[in-house]
């Protein structure tokens, strides 16, 4: 194996030049948890996730600086207006998700990345693969929902 990749925390684009991994590879129950190869692996699902939300937004951001919207139609106005609404809804929910990104790439940098900040246990890889920003263990995380509904309900 090469040497360690620094994971880049920046909010611009980031380089994933340092990866040293198979495309094909898929990190296994049996393999020790977090070692190195999975650790690249997952850092290298986030830089790309990253990098790909960072892409859509910058379309976003050129199409608002083509202009204002100049629909002769009240309607088409309307309609328009609804779309950007839905837009920008889209765009800040994202924003929130790269600030959890860069959260689990700092967990990477720590050491701290697959483990539950909850009960402390790793979190399974299946869960990590399907969500690589995952906090929690699946266990943990529908105990905190639970408790989130019986407090709503109060």
């Amino acid at each position: 194996m090469g040497a360690s990749a620094e994971p880049q925390t920046n909010t611009g684009e980031l380089n994933n030049s340092g990866y040293d991994i198979d495309p094909s590879y898929i990190p296994s129950d049996d393999e020790p948890f977090m070692n190195d190869r999975q650790l690249k692996y997952f850092e290298k699902q986030l830089v790309d996730w990253k990098n790909s939300i960072l892409a859509e937004s910058q379309g976003t951001l050129n199409q608002l600086q083509d202009g204002p919207m100049r629909e002769p139609d009240l309607n088409d106005r309307a309609s328009s207006e609804t779309d950007w609404g839905i837009e920008l809804r889209t765009r800040d929910r994202q924003r929130k998700l790269i600030s959890k990104i860069e959260s689990a790439l700092r967990r990477i940098t720590e050491g701290e990345y697959g483990y539950c900040q909850v009960t402390g246990e790793p979190i399974s890889l299946a869960r990590l693969r399907a969500r690589p920003i995952a906090t929690m263990t699946l266990e943990a995380q529908e105990r905190h929902e639970r408790q989130e509904r019986v407090s709503r309900d109060d």
